[in-house]
This record gives structure tokens, sequence and C-alpha cells, in this order.
């Protein structure tokens, strides 16, 4: 991840949106295999809530939480410490070197990080390096271009557009669920499990929160600045993309939002 941008960035409209995720609501796929006394690797734990779902599940067993900003980490060591989990250990690094002899994991686990890399096949590759033989490599990115909203709107449209843009000028795949099987299989697993699953806004609060996030991450986050710094789109033209994710969230009872997840259990 060294020398890579993360399109999102931290932005406090970002963060939000990460702590909401849980094992429940985002590593389904995985905790039917999680097991007492398990080693886990969590690659770009951020703020660590699903983390600490995961050290819950696997205690004993370390959980090695993983990311390159000292703060987020932080963040994550206090949600550990809020739950009273004593098996979380901080580790900032790269996940194209992992500082970890080989065959050190049970489970290694990446939420939302293929899709923000320049070459996911290889950060694969290393996380299969330090699964142990008949361990697991799991893991779950979303894809933009599979995303669906009701009603319509051709400002939310261009929304997806910049997007896709901005994260491409950053030598990343936003539609990356849609490709982690491909990756897997360049990667050399031996077996996949490819499976994929859904985050639906479609509640007065969900719909609330999930459009007051994306409007602020199009006006004031990092991947504002990148687009009107790179010629991809301009401040009047984000702040009507703003008005239209308030205006999707403000619509009435029949708007509806959905974000397709691809996932793999990728065996070593």
């Amino acid at each position: 991840m060294a020398g890579e941008r993360y399109t999102h960035g931290h932005h406090e409209a970002v963060l939000t949106s990460h702590r909401a995720r849980t094992a429940e609501n985002s590593a389904a796929y995985l905790v039917p295999r999680l097991e007492p006394g398990q080693r886990l690797l969590d690659v770009g734990c951020g703020p660590g809530t699903i983390t600490a779902d995961l050290a819950a599940l696997v205690a004993p067993g370390e959980v090695v939480a993983l990311e390159r900003e000292s703060s987020i980490l932080d963040e994550a060591m206090a949600v550990a410490a809020e739950r009273g989990l004593t098996n979380v250990t901080p580790v900032a690094g790269d996940v194209y070197e992992l500082e970890f002899d080989d065959d050190s994991f049970d489970v290694v686990h990446a939420h939302q990080v293929l899709q923000h890399l320049v070459d996911p096949v290889a950060a694969l590759v290393e996380m299969r390096r330090v699964a142990r033989p008949g361990g697991i490599v799991a893991v779950r990115d979303a894809d933009y271009q599979a995303m669906t909203w009701y009603p319509a709107d051709p400002r939310l449209d261009r929304w997806n557009e910049i997007y896709h843009a901005a994260a491409r000028n950053n030598g990343a795949e936003p539609d990356a669920g849609r490709r982690l099987l491909a990756w897997a299989n360049q990667a050399g697993f031996g077996a996949v499990e490819p499976t994929a699953s859904v985050w639906c806004y479609a509640d007065d609060a969900s719909r609330a929160w999930w459009s007051d996030l994306w409007a602020r991450r199009m006006t004031e986050s990092p991947v504002a600045r990148q687009a009107v710094d790179e010629g991809l789109s301009t401040p009047d033209e984000l702040a009507e993309v703003a008005d239209a994710w308030r205006d999707w969230g403000a619509s009435g009872p029949d708007a509806w939002f959905t974000v397709l997840n691809g996932e793999i259990l990728a065996t070593a």
C-alpha cells in the first residue's frame, strides 16, 4: 500500500461509514469458518469495528490489525479496549510486504482493500504466503458499476462516473467485486469459493445516513479534491452531485440503494 493513494481518504464522512461495519453486516461469509484459537490477520483494518468482532470470535487466538495509518490503528485499538479484548495486536505495515513469516496465520482477511490497490494480485500472493497450508484468505470488495438506486437521477449517474474516474486515476479498480475470483485464480490459490452480498439502504434512517455521507464525501473529502485538481469535475458540479444525494435521501419511502459486494474464501 505504500506510495499508493487511497481514493476515499480518512475524512470523517468516510470513517463514519467504516465504523458502521460489523462482522455480521460485512463478513458474514467468513464467520462460519472462524473458530476459537485461530490466528487471524486483518489487512486494512480501518477503525477496527470488524476487527473487534473477529477478535471476539477467535479468542483466545491472536488478531493482528494491519494498517498503514497509525492514527487509524490507534482508533482500532481503542475499539478493542472498549470491548475488553486483549487479543488484538496493532501493526503498521504494507500488504505488499507483510513482515510475517510464511504460514503464519489461519485466516487472512481484507475488507474493501483490493479495490484501492494498483496491484491486487500481488497483494493476494503476499496474503497467500502468510496463510498456513489449508488456511483461508477472505476478501470482500464493492462493485461500483453494479450499485443500483431508485428513483433514477442523472446527477447520481454522474456521481458514479466521477468516482470511477478518480479511482482509476489512482490506478485502482472500483469494480473490484466482480474481479475477485479472477484475481484469486491469478494469485495461484488452489480452491476459491466465490459469493456475493449487498448492503441495502431502503428505510428512512439508512437513507438519511447514506445520502448525507456521500453528499459530504463529494464536496469535502479527498475524492472531491482529487476530482477538481485532476480536471475530472468542478466544484459546481460536485455541489450538484451532493444535492442529488440529499434529494435522493429525502425522496420518500420508495427510495432504494444497494451496494453489491463480491466475496471470496480462497484456500492457501
